[in-house]
């Protein structure tokens, strides 16, 4: 079972979100939150906030605990560019491009395997054994 959760126009550059990536993939959902609440960047910030918002989604849908949830999928995109000019020298313009992201989190809930109970499993008769003397 698995959830998306998609947001689009973030104001970060992808490369500066992409920073945090391979670390947090590691971890759990609810281990990278505590990761990113102590790292004071704008990027982590946005996929402090992002990563929240999916999880609380996910345990809402899928009505689990969030200690069963996993990263499926937690990707970084490239957004729209907003182009900006600048004054240069010599009446110049110099062109400034505002990057923004998209990111795409899937999360999946782990099922848990039940383990047989006892009752089900019967045990073993004891055969006695005649011996003949």
């Amino acid at each position: 079972m698995d959830t998306k959760a998609y947001f689009i126009n973030l104001p970060v550059s992808p490369k500066k979100a992409r920073f945090y990536l391979p670390a947090i993939k590691k971890m759990k959902p609810s281990e990278s939150l505590e990761y990113l609440m102590y790292e004071r960047t704008d990027a982590s910030v946005i996929l402090y906030k992002a990563i929240k918002s999916a999880l609380s989604s996910a345990k809402q849908m899928l009505k689990v605990e969030d200690n069963l949830l996993d990263f499926k999928l937690l990707s970084v995109e490239q957004g729209q560019k907003l182009k900006r000019y600048r004054p240069g020298s010599r009446g110049n313009a110099k062109p400034i491009n505002r990057r923004m992201s998209h990111i795409k989190i899937i999360l999946e809930a782990k099922t848990v395997k039940s383990v047989k109970s006892v009752e089900s499993v019967k045990p073993e008769k004891k055969v006695k054994k005649l011996i003949n003397k």
